[in-house]
């Protein structure tokens, strides 16, 4: 039925005018002074005329920075809402409409492209308001930010924090190295270099090294001292540009070590014993008993006012092997006091010296089972405080560390997880001759030797491998950690079965963190 053919009481209903959209022919209100229907000018008009499909987006691969126009660039990561607001200052004419609605759509991490769904409302024809979808496509380009292009010059950082620590291993150093990487403490860092004694972190802006002075103040156990050095002077403005450094000392006392408190420190730390193990290390010194289970907490301050060494370090540990455990019924946390029959492993078959000592290992060792330990009593120590303790018959022979997990197979190096390493510059020996080219591949061995040592005690305790991120490896090193690659024999199997093994749901999926290179 035609507009013309429609009753008359139809056609003058409350006194609306209704006509025939020109486009499909419903009847719509005409009083508005509309043509077209609503679907129909939804359908036909486009209100995202004037917004780009496609645009540009700089990022810096090294800092991992975005830029926002002028010249701010800005730390976001992806489908972030810092990366959305970036994306949307972008867009060209998205002023001209409201925006009601923006969301990311999932592309590959490594293709160069985030793409956004946008919802915007706008006027198609005279009070129409219409709502519409549409997908823009930003095209990441690769740049380099300016303060990174400056870290490439010479004279361009204003602060340095130099790391140290005076014992011979790196151990210290991996592990302050994964706290680094778990808490991003490196961002603002615009060099790290390496060196025998420990870490250079150079900076753009004194307080980012303030604020990794504070982090590691956080983690470990330090005192800090800085100095200045005058750059340039401007007689006529009054104005002076410094270059600061702060020298960051760590305590020289690491984790398993054997320390020979003072008499008056160990009466002011609760009355412990002169002997004792350093259990654990971070902002504090956590000093063990293990003898009684004592625990007491050194704090660096009252370490500094009158410092001292360990009396015997990890590397002087000997393996022994227990012979009888019974435990004296004490318990302390995760520690049980016992009185352990033990006897050097190389003595084995050999005499038949044994050594009778408590120890707080009770909980975890059982007959025939191997332990490392410090043998003080064939043992020369330079230090005062252990020769008086001798000549008065008060030291042990014998103190018991952490149980050993003999590693006799190849395939302890094929984990089925890694860590993350940072970014740094060595400083490298100077090969002038054979000699130095020597003690080039020996400090490279001793490295590596480190390394491993240090991967063996994430595997050994756990707690210490929950406050850093391990991600998951490779399949190829997978396999060869599981024995797939079927070229591995029953004995090495044999000897990986008692070795404690991570977990695969403490692992995390690495994720690139240049996933947009």
């Amino acid at each position: 039925m035609s507009y013309t053919q429609l009753p008359l009481n139809h056609q003058q209903n409350a006194g609306v005018a209704t006509v025939l959209c020109c486009n499909c022919g419903v009847p719509m209100d005409g009083s508005q002074g509309l043509v077209m229907c609503y679907d129909c000018i939804k359908s036909t008009a486009d209100i995202t005329q004037g917004i780009p499909r496609e645009a540009n987006i700089q990022f810096c691969r090294n800092c991992e920075r975005f830029l926002q126009p002028p010249s701010q660039w800005i730390r976001a990561e992806l489908e972030s809402r810092q990366l959305l607001a970036i994306c949307l200052r972008r867009l060209k004419g998205l002023n001209k409409v409201r925006l009601i609605d923006a969301s990311f759509i999932w592309t590959e991490p490594h293709s160069r492209r985030i793409r956004l769904k946008l919802t915007v409302q706008g006027e198609a024809m005279l009070n129409t308001i219409v709502q519409q979808s549409l997908e823009v496509e930003f095209i990441v380009i690769a740049v380099q930010c300016s303060d990174c292009a400056r870290s490439y010059t010479t004279n361009t950082w204003r602060a340095a924090v130099q790391i140290r620590q005076k014992v011979p291993h790196k151990r210290t150093f991996l592990y302050l190295e994964q706290l680094i990487l778990k808490h991003n403490a490196h961002v603002d860092t615009i060099s790290i270099k390496e060196n025998r004694d420990g870490l250079d972190f150079y900076y753009s802006q004194r307080n980012h090294a303030t604020k990794m002075i504070d982090f590691l103040n956080s983690v470990a156990p330090i005192k800090s001292k800085k100095s200045e050095e005058l750059v340039s002077q401007d007689i006529h403005s009054g104005s002076s540009t410094y270059k600061f450094s702060f020298s960051i000392e760590i305590v020289p006392i690491c984790r398993d070590d054997l320390v020979v408190l003072p008499k008056k420190l160990a009466h002011s730390l609760g009355n412990i014993s002169q002997f004792v193990i350093c259990s654990k290390v971070t902002n504090t010194l956590q000093l063990l008993d293990p003898f009684t289970l004592q625990i007491a907490d050194l704090s660096p301050n009252i370490y500094w006012r009158s410092p001292f060494k360990s009396l015997a370090t990890g590397s002087e540990l000997q393996e022994f092997i227990v012979l009888d455990v019974e435990p004296v019924g004490v318990v302390r946390g995760k520690y049980v006091l016992a009185e352990i029959t033990c006897a050097r492993d190389v003595d084995m078959g050999i005499n038949e010296n044994e050594y009778y000592v408590k120890s707080h290992l009770g909980g975890i060792l059982h007959p025939g089972d191997s332990v490392m330990g410090y043998f003080t009593k064939n043992s020369n120590y330079n230090n005062e405080i252990w020769d008086k303790l001798n000549q008065n018959n008060n030291a042990p022979e014998v103190v018991l560390v952490k149980k050993h997990y003999p590693r006799t197979s190849h395939k302890a190096k094929h984990r089925a997880w890694k860590l993350k390493r940072m970014a740094r510059e060595h400083e490298d020996i100077v090969a002038n001759g054979n000699q130095d080219s020597r003690a080039a591949r020996q400090e490279q061995e001793r490295i590596e030797r480190d390394y491993e040592v240090f991967l063996q005690e994430l595997e050994e305790d756990r707690e210490l491998r929950q406050t850093i991120n391990l991600y998951k490896a490779h399949e190829p090193d997978a396999r060869k950690y599981s024995g797939a690659d079927g070229d591995g024999d029953g004995d090495d199997e044999m000897d990986e079965e008692n070795i404690p093994q991570i977990d695969m749901d403490e692992l995390l999926d690495e994720l690139d963190d240049l996933t947009l290179q």
